[in-house]
């Protein structure tokens, strides 16, 4: 159980702008193999396997930190498209995403690939779990940066440079619980 708090990580309001190729990049981040669904799953899942109150509490913070970052690349994605045209889509090459889904939001890549559960995974076996983890990590701050480079709006760039900030925190803290749990491994 949690609380929810209203109100997004980090603000966002791009209403004003409509960058369509931007936020078909975004996608890669909302429902993409190395996106934040990903992560959020992988890590609200794999708490259950961890050996230490404080490695299970470290990814059931940061699983819940990720969904908070799925909302705000799926807020930035719509607003940078809710006030398009069919045709403004289709010339970005969001066509198929408008017939399956017109502007609503859809856990796939950019693409088009639907969002699948065998982008992630649990092993049950921490030290595979927790470096899987730090990859991800690092998956995501490179995808990050790519972002970043790929607009020329500030906001935007902000935004991701928040986020690609995040991934680099994430990265350290899921070290620091191989640390913690490297007493604890046992083979079973």
């Amino acid at each position: 159980m949690w609380y929810y708090v209203k109100t997004l990580e980090y603000p966002i309001n791009l209403q004003n702008s409509k960058d369509l190729r931007m936020a078909k990049f975004l996608i890669a981040q909302y429902g993409g193999p190395d996106g934040e669904l990903s992560a959020a799953l992988r890590y609200l899942n794999q708490r259950y396997t961890m050996p230490t109150k404080k490695s299970k509490a470290l990814l059931t913070d940061i699983g819940t930190e990720e969904m908070a970052h799925v909302e705000m690349i799926g807020t930035m994605i719509y607003q940078l498209m809710s006030n398009a045209s069919m045709e403004e889509l289709e010339a970005v090459g969001l066509g198929g995403h408008f017939t399956n889904h017109g502007r609503a939001l859809f856990w796939a890549d950019p693409n088009g690939v639907p969002w699948t559960a065998a982008y992630i995974q649990a092993k049950d076996d921490v030290v595979a779990d927790l470096t899987e983890d730090m990859a991800a990590e690092q998956k995501a701050r490179a995808t990050y940066e790519w972002l970043i480079k790929q607009s020329d709006d500030y906001q935007i760039k902000e935004i991701l440079k928040f986020l690609r900030e995040r991934e680099v925190v994430h990265f350290q803290r899921f070290g620091e619980a191989l640390d913690d749990v490297q007493d604890c491994i046992i083979l079973k």
